[in-house]
């Protein structure tokens, strides 16, 4: 049976995962554009890959669940690659909840029906959800578990409540890790496993954006302070993704991976941590 790697946004950090577990394997790339897709599906094919393009709105649970449908049609769902998102230089608050934290949510929820035993799943967070202050437990458990579509009903996800975008993007990735747990007990069921990323700044598009944004000169302190003194690769991510997807991580599930060259800790302990 034709095993189906399913990659959600198909941008760096994705492929980069999806080249290191996709040999052998029908690979559908999705994203918004289509013609990002198109693009990474024709790097694939020129690189020996069976792969083909899809379109997908992570915030629209109709197309979530159709793509689900495809790739469980192509065969079995082993690995899902979900790295579709926006910054919050990128988009207002509204669609930063909608993206990042509902989209996550529907993806789980989803391929949570499709997932194949012995799959994997990989969600790309990011250190910004760890610089979030303690949320109560609570709100932890709500984040976790509430059914996806009750999700932005939340009082503390309101809109006077969320009123920056870093904000949200920051409760939105604290939620992907979040989710993460819940959902690893429904698709350890179905004999899955599914796990977390959060990426520190990774040399991509996304990351140019910021680095030339509105909090560009924060970010690059970031890193000149950090104790890796750089950014990260989409290959260094890929490592670790496909360390997750493959028969080494089969033990792991429920757990987020900061992989940041040692910006939080800075931020915490270091020269980074905010005057009180």
């Amino acid at each position: 049976m034709t095993e189906v790697v399913v990659v959600i946004g198909a941008g760096l950090i994705g492929q980069a995962i999806a080249r290191r577990v996709g040999a052998g394997r029908r690979i559908i790339l999705a994203d918004l554009r289509q013609e990002n897709a198109d693009a990474a599906v024709e790097t694939f094919l020129n690189h020996g890959f069976d792969a083909e393009a899809a379109t997908v709105d992570v915030s629209s649970r109709d197309d979530v669940a159709a793509l689900a449908r495809r790739a469980a049609e192509a065969g079995a769902v082993k690995a899902v690659i979900h790295a579709a998102g926006v910054s919050p230089s990128q988009a207002p608050v509204a669609a930063v909840l909608h993206v990042d934290l509902y989209g996550t949510a529907v993806v789980l929820e989803e391929f949570g029906e499709v997932i194949a035993p012995g799959g994997s799943g990989v969600v790309i967070a990011s250190q910004s959800g760890h610089r979030l202050p303690a949320l109560t437990p609570e709100q932890d458990r709500l984040l976790a578990t509430t059914p996806a579509d009750e999700l932005l009903g939340l009082p503390f996800l309101a809109e006077d409540a969320v009123t920056d975008t870093l904000h949200a993007y920051q409760l939105s990735k604290r939620a992907n890790a979040l989710r993460v747990k819940g959902e690893a007990v429904r698709w350890g069921e179905r004999g899955a496993t599914v796990n977390a990323i959060s990426p520190g700044i990774v040399i991509t598009p996304l990351a140019r954006d910021e680095l030339t944004g509105p909090r560009g000169e924060g970010y690059r302190r970031m890193l000149e302070l950090s104790p890796a003194g750089r950014a990260g690769t989409p290959d260094e991510i890929g490592d670790l993704g496909a360390f997750l997807l493959g028969p080494q991580g089969r033990w792991i599930s429920s757990s987020d991976f900061l992989v940041d060259g040692g910006v939080t800790a800075s931020w915490f302990y270091g020269p980074l941590r905010p005057q009180e």
